[in-house]
């Protein structure tokens, strides 16, 4: 359904319950992308087993939170008394007859697109090489000591000497022995005498922590499996969350003295929260923040004070999202508290940090959407995205001053620093788009002024023209549409159209370079990004707009984006594809039900398509944190029959559809692929029901539009999971996607031309 994405500073609560969407990228840089789950809120309950019984207690601002002391056995098991019958051995031999169906299937027509596949996966492989032949791994900078990651291997160096070549080996995936594991995050000890580094494979969604010792030969000191987030409090104390079918809830203290030990220091009670570590840029606080899709919990861990028990901010509050930053014995408090539900910066004595102190520094303006906030000593950095366009906002703690500076008009995303220095006077960032690889920035408190960074060796396509519209949608909401295409491109209505869409959990779509756009912007497409309701984009009412009873409004802005370029003369319905992932499957599949004649094609990557059956599932890990999103259809008849007016499964009816390509995956936690290969065998039955019927009542030898059969193809891959595969895998992947739609948007000519023959 869908996944969070954790990057760096507080997109991982900006982001909400994100889903990268997975195209190809070599692991040869430091991994800062975290898994996240999904959760809703409930009243908060502190689990109080100190004594022989365990009492549930509401706590005040304030307050301190106990020690959980009640033992933790990992890997338990609790048999079940349940037997199994013959329904349920029926439905498996059912799912994997038709697994193995599809399976053969593919092998027998996978050889149609070999050659095509083939000549796109070169050409991928030449711009990959061309646009990172310079790339640089993101570094962690302590003092002089420099860390960075480079093909599975974390080097350290000192800050004069990393360029030139001089540098020392902590870790070796490869000679430790998890060679079929990358490197996905990197946390450094104060001190700098350990290093905590997670490891996670591209077939499971638990990450595994490893904690070295750097010594004079740096050794293994303890591995800790299934661990989501950690950080450092002191040079010896670390504090980690725990991870179980996709879901996050308790927290653990382990230390590295004389005497090591490790403890449980907080559960969450509610399944519908979801649990992380946070430090703040000043190392004064470690934040356990426990949120969900509208509500947040934080509790601050004194890292002077390690050993005391958590504090909490501000009892969850139901609507009121927030996350915590520090500054000169303040909290800073990005939160939606307060009228217009969008961000705000507010502040609070450490002391006295419950909402009835919170000031306000600064708030957004409406549909502004914060993509990411960073702390510095005197300033904060905020990154925003307004109708398309990217601009900083910087405030200075001194002043009291905001200063908004504007970028490039062809920028549409950010990739921020790892880990920038607390007292840094100069802050560093990277923009990009889908065409445009990354280029970067930096921004210097001292001088007032944005910097460009030197011009890359390789010369940036400059070539490409980059248009923003705006689609009247059935309430004449205005959607934003990004669109682009090459400047030497004419005739644009005869043009093949790529439209983008996901929309949902306020997920902006993803819109960072890939190879692969710009390959098909060298070879004449279009492409098209619609920035529908249920995603971010335009802020938190913008997702709002889209969710539960307002999921039919992102589904009439696909809708109406699409006509609109077709009105314009980008392209036209016979020469269009549709491409979307994850959640994203919802809209895409709901338009092939209700106006399959605007697409000539769409591929579909782990596609969200049966969410009633899947909602209607409570034993699956997410259905109950998916609640917020998408209703809960078990409680609530109209919610039912709400999901079913849109659902893609639901609405599969014997017409003429596209054709469909879909990527799935046999170890995806969340989509579970029985509701994929549902929907195949289920379309696949409908679009022949239509051809049959169509041939009937053909009367003449000519072929006619209507009794064309599109392909239903589904490629289920063995390796892999819903975020994370192999460069090979997610190479294939994409080209597998791209020479289908090109036969596809061949045979259309091919079909033309037919019909003028006569033949």
């Amino acid at each position: 359904m869908n996944v969070r994405m954790s990057c760096v500073g507080l997109r991982n609560l900006l982001q909400g319950l994100s889903f990268s969407v997975k195209y190809y990228s070599k692991h040869n840089h430091l991994q800062t992308i975290c898994l996240y789950s999904k959760t809703q809120q409930k009243k908060c309950h502190i689990l109080d087993c100190s004594g022989s019984t365990c009492t549930h207690k509401t706590l005040p601002t304030g307050s301190i939170l106990p020690w959980r002391l009640f033992s933790c056995k990992e890997g338990t098991k609790i048999p079940s008394k349940r037997k199994q019958n013959t329904s349920i051995i029926t439905s498996e031999l059912l799912y994997k007859n038709l697994l193995k169906s599809e399976q053969e299937n593919w092998n027998d027509i996978s050889a149609r697109y070999k050659a095509m596949t083939e000549r796109i996966k070169e050409k991928l492989e030449e711009l990959h090489n061309k646009y990172t032949f310079n790339s640089v791994s993101p570094r962690i900078r302590f003092g002089e000591n420099v860390y960075f990651e480079e093909n599975g291997c974390i080097f350290l160096s000192k800050a004069d000497d990393v360029d030139e070549g001089n540098v020392d080996v902590l870790f070796s995936t490869k000679d430790l022995g998890f060679s079929d594991a990358f490197i996905q995050r990197i946390r450094i000890s104060p001190d700098q005498r350990y290093m905590a580094i997670s490891l996670k494979s591209e077939n499971s969604e638990e990450a595994t922590c490893v904690i070295m010792k750097l010594d004079h030969s740096p050794v293994i000191e303890k591995v800790i499996p299934s661990v989501f987030s950690f950080e450092w409090a002191t040079n010896d104390v670390l504090y980690y969350t725990s991870q179980k079918n996709l879901k996050c809830q308790n927290v653990f203290m382990t230390t590295f003295t004389d005497q090591k030990h490790t403890k449980l220091v907080y559960t969450e009670q509610d399944a519908r929260f979801f649990v992380d570590i946070y430090c703040t840029k000043d190392r004064r606080f470690l934040t356990i923040n426990s949120n969900s899709k509208t509500t947040s919990e934080v509790w601050l861990i004194d890292c002077r004070h390690p050993f005391k028990l958590p504090a909490l901010v501000q009892a969850r509050t139901k609507g009121v999202i927030y996350h915590i930053e520090h500054r000169n014995d303040e909290l800073y408090i990005l939160t939606t508290y307060g009228e217009l539900a969008e961000y705000k910066l507010m502040k609070a004595p450490v002391a006295s940090s419950g909402m009835e102190n919170w000031q306000l520094v600064y708030a957004l303006e409406k549909k502004t959407k914060l993509v990411d906030l960073e702390m510095f000593s005197d300033h904060c950095v905020m990154f925003l995205k307004n109708a398309g366009h990217l601009y900083l906002n910087v405030i200075s703690f001194v002043s009291h001053l905001v200063q908004s500076i504007e970028l490039p008009t062809w920028a549409c995303e950010f990739e921020l620093e790892s880990h920038p220095e607390h007292t840094t006077s100069t802050c560093y960032f990277q923009l990009t788009s889908p065409v445009h690889p990354p280029k970067c920035f930096a921004y210097s408190f001292k001088e007032n002024n944005l910097i460009e960074q030197a011009v890359q060796e390789v010369p940036i396509i400059t070539n490409c023209h980059t248009t923003r519209l705006l689609a009247k949608s059935k309430d004449e909401t205005l959607v934003p549409i990004t669109v682009f295409h090459s400047m030497n491109s004419k005739e644009l209505h005869r043009k093949p159209l790529l439209v983008h869409v996901y929309g949902a959990y306020g997920i902006d779509l993803n819109m960072s370079f890939k190879e692969e756009k710009l390959m098909l912007i060298e070879e004449g497409w279009i492409l098209a990004y619609c920035h529908v309701r249920g995603g971010g984009e335009l802020g938190l009412s913008w997702h709002k707009d889209g969710c539960q009873y307002n999921k039919l409004k992102g589904l009439h802005d696909l809708k109406a984006c699409i006509m609109l370029l077709h009105q314009l003369g980008f392209s036209q319905p016979k020469y269009t594809a549709l491409a979307a992932a994850s959640a994203g499957g919802v809209l895409a599949g709901a338009l092939c039900n209700t106006d399959p004649e605007l697409i000539r094609a769409m591929v579909l990557q782990a596609p969200f398509v049966d969410v009633l059956n899947t909602m209607m599932k409570t034993h699956l890990p997410l259905t109950i944190e998916e609640q917020e999103e998408w209703g809960n259809p078990l409680a609530d008849e109209k919610c039912m029959k709400y999901i079913k007016s849109y659902c893609p499964y639901q609405n599969i009816k014997p017409q003429c559809y596209p054709s469909v390509f879909i990527t799935a995956y046999e170890n995806d936690q969340r989509i579970p692929l029985t509701g994929v290969l549902r929907y195949v065998q289920k379309l696949r039955k409908a679009a022949l029901d239509h051809a049959s019927r169509i041939r009937k009542k053909v009367i003449t030898s000519f072929i006619v539009p209507g009794n064309w059969i599109p392909s239903i193809i589904l490629d289920i891959q063995a390796n892999g999971s819903h975020c994370d595969s192999s460069w090979e895998d997610s190479l294939n992947e994409v080209a597998r996607h791209l020479a289908f739609l090109n036969k596809e948007l061949e045979e259309v000519c091919h079909l033309q031309h037919h019909m003028k023959s006569g033949k």
